[in-house]
């Protein structure tokens, strides 16, 4: 039932500021558990023995879940109550930790995945929609959703690190048994500290348009991951046009209901449309770029992943102050002009990128890294804002599950796109040099994947290998450079935006 507690007063009391701490747990945990498996993929390997496609799938599956189920929980959340989702999702998150754990076979780690990836799908929609009714102060309102985007950033950025960690003392099912004791946490003090929320006027749950929904998400995020990692496919193209249309079909369907899954009015506030293509705008650039950073650490520097775990956790620091700064900003300049200028700061970052190829270490990527997460950092607490602050509060859980799925949209399109772009330019790039020395079997493995050349070179050993992998190496930072400086021109395009379409009141 509706709190009326909360809708009578604007300024949150005592109970809300430790019940944000407790909102903060699962959301560290939710992003935390997108990277921290990575590390234990040699483990994993060695020990059940899957196979490539099982491979993907096992470390893929969690995410491809999330994405697909986070408009529905969001609204399942608006109807059978947000802090109920939550405990529910916060019990099954922790039940399918415990079967990850010990699973014994890869079948059984890719339905344990699928099914926590699911239960995790209640934990952002939920945490987020309370947030929208516990804090009715926008000032107020704004410094917690600033808290809670930090939150996810600490738990990418702390996710290899603690990792490696485990990793270091214990076997690779610890990754997931770390979860267990915090959804406890939130379990016993959940019921105590959070206020309950649902809307009192809500219909049935749309199963036409719930199913709808996941086809729509899922098929097209399948989509862009597979191009991102084989290529251009007939496989990958059908699933991101059937999830397009399927998408159009929803839509439509959903603005002849008397009552619908979302409320398509939403996305004719013109502040609305915009904060979540900005989202998109910033995280097609993030997720990629930082997956080209992990490569230029290993595959380049010659890292391994733990150290190239500890130079990138410091943007996860950045991002989570820029999050909690973005409230303050937002009361001395307007939204349009932080995100604008932010935005273009990172655009500079970007810029320092292109030039890798002129230096040997890794500082100048750490420097340029720094400087695109102090420009982004604030955005996403902004937009975030900007969403749930367009939606009535029965309806945030809806709001919340659209505004998570913009974020799923970008880092997906980012990797898939630019991803796309660095493996063309890296073949191209490979292809033109002369490599006479190198049999044709191995220089077609080398021109695939710059992990592929680094595999070659090893075999081959010698003054040929050198050769292979320095030129490999070469390839790579050009390609690199060519995605900065698409990046580069993304962001001051999503600043146009921002200026254009974002409020201008403070």
């Amino acid at each position: 039932m509706l709190d009326h507690r909360a809708v009578s007063r604007s300024k949150a009391e005592r109970r809300d500021w430790i019940g944000l701490a407790v909102l903060a747990l699962p959301c560290v945990l939710y992003s935390m558990d997108l990277t921290v498996l990575h590390l234990a993929v040699p483990q994993i390997a060695a020990d059940l023995k899957p196979g490539s496609a099982a491979l993907l799938w096992i470390v893929d599956i969690y995410g491809f879940m999330i994405a697909g189920a986070l408009i529905t929980m969001g609204t399942l959340g608006d109807r059978v109550g947000r802090r109920r989702l939550l405990l529910i999702g916060a019990a099954a998150f922790g039940a399918t930790s415990l079967l990850a754990a010990f699973s014994v076979s890869a079948e059984m780690l890719i339905a344990a995945r699928a099914l926590q990836g699911l239960a995790a799908a209640t934990l952002a929609p939920s945490t987020l929609s309370l947030i929208r009714n516990m804090f009715r102060d926008d000032r107020e309102r704004a410094f917690a959703i600033g808290v809670w985007v930090a939150c996810f950033s600490v738990g990418a950025a702390i996710g290899p690190v603690v990792g490696g960690a485990i990793l270091a003392h214990a076997w690779w099912g610890a990754v997931f048994l770390i979860n267990v004791p915090i959804m406890l946490v939130l379990l016993a003090l959940g019921p105590v500290l959070l206020p309950e929320f649902r809307d009192p006027d809500a219909g049935r749950l749309d199963i036409v348009g719930a199913a709808q929904s996941v086809v729509a998400v899922l098929a097209i995020i399948y989509g862009m991951k597979r191009i991102a990692e084989a290529g251009w496919a007939p496989l990958p193209l059908f699933a991101i046009g059937m999830g397009f249309l399927t998408g159009v079909y929803f839509f439509r369907r959903q603005s002849a209901l008397a009552d619908p899954l979302i409320d398509v009015g939403l996305f004719r506030v013109r502040a609305f449309t915009a904060a979540l293509a900005t989202n998109i705008a910033g995280l097609f650039v993030i997720f990629g770029t930082f997956l080209f950073i992990a490569q230029y650490l290993q595959l380049v520097l010659g890292m391994d992943p733990l150290t190239a775990g500890l130079w990138t956790a410091p943007s996860g620091v950045v991002f989570a102050a820029g999050s909690m700064a973005a409230p303050f900003l937002v009361r001395r300049f307007s939204p349009h002009v932080v995100v604008a200028a932010g935005l273009g700061i990172s655009a500079l970052g970007f810029a320092l990128l292109t030039q890798l190829s002129t230096v040997d270490g890794p500082w100048l990527m750490f420097t340029g890294m720094m400087i695109l997460c102090i420009g982004t950092a604030p955005v996403g607490a902004i937009t975030t804002d900007i969403v749930m602050a367009a939606a009535p509060p029965e309806r945030a859980g809806a709001a919340s599950g659209i505004s998570e799925t913009s974020f799923e949209f970008g880092g997906a399109f980012g990797i898939a796109a630019l991803g796309s772009v660095v493996t063309a330019v890296y073949r191209g790039t490979m292809a033109a040099e002369p490599l006479p020395d190198i049999p044709a079997r191995a220089l077609e493995a080398a021109q695939d994947t710059l992990g592929a050349a680094a595999e070659v070179a090893a075999q081959m050993g010698g003054a040929q290998g050198e050769h292979l992998l320095r030129t490999a190496r070469q390839a790579f930072v050009h390609a690199f450079e060519v995605a900065s400086v698409i990046s580069a021109l993304g962001v001051v395009a999503a600043a146009l935006l921002a200026v254009a379409f974002l409020p201008r009141a403070r």
